[in-house]
């Protein structure tokens, strides 16, 4: 059974977070693949994704204030921080630390499942949002209303297991225009599609958008966080 959302506890006026881990690696994914990031990965998700690859983070965690997270994020000195999970959303306060990550100066992102609602996270996060594909086991958890808050400062992410999920995901571009709301994402899951097929068909069927490889994994492997 899924975890529920994690409460707000506070600490001399501090929300706390349950935290997974905290750790300096690069971005793997998105059109920041690359760039040298400190990542904030939060404990619980209400989803179960056949091919999660951070099952580690469903219960694993601590609890941290949000000053505390801050202090260890600047003990790295980075200019881009990334929010992840588990789903962070399913902490209440996460929306809170990702507007104290943008007061403190960072150029921040939030990945999320597309599961729960993303209306709430400051504008200045660029939110990397999934569309769950049937795949994944958890399509019927896509909320759709998400879209109507996407703006070109976010992207949307298909994480594609085989040719099913690509030609549905397509189906799903073309029916919502998402190519005219923010830039569009497609992996192919790790070990199960090859990139090199996936990247025929983008260029066969003209697609617009960006065909990409979780670059963590070809650098380091399959082990958790980096």
């Amino acid at each position: 059974m899924a975890p529920t959302p994690h409460r707000v506890m506070c600490r001399d006026g501090d929300a706390t977070l349950r935290v997974n881990e905290i750790f300096h690696s690069l971005q793997g994914e998105t059109s920041r693949a690359g760039l040298p990031t400190v990542f904030v990965r939060l404990t619980g998700c209400p989803l179960r994704c056949d091919y999660c690859d951070t099952g580690y983070a469903f219960h694993e965690g601590r609890n941290l204030t949000l000053s505390a997270i801050l202090a260890a994020v600047a003990g790295y000195a980075p200019r881009y921080v990334t929010v992840t999970g588990g789903e962070p959303l399913a902490q209440s306060a996460c929306p809170m630390l990702l507007g104290r990550l943008c007061d403190a100066g960072y150029s921040v992102s939030l990945e999320t499942s597309g599961a729960l609602d993303i209306s709430g996270v400051d504008a200045r996060v660029s939110r990397i949002m999934d569309i769950k594909t049937p795949g994944s086991g958890e399509v019927e958890k896509n909320r759709w209303s998400n879209l109507d808050h996407l703006t070109a400062h976010d992207e949307i992410k298909f994480v594609l297991s085989d040719e099913t999920d690509y030609r549905w995901a397509m189906r799903i571009l073309r029916k919502y225009r998402l190519d005219l709301i923010c830039p569009l994402l497609l992996s192919p899951v790790h070990g199960a599609l090859d990139p090199a097929t996936l990247a025929a068909w983008v260029l066969r069927d003209r697609l617009p958008v960006r065909v990409q490889i979780q670059l963590h994994k070809l650098l380091w492997g399959e082990g958790p966080g980096r």
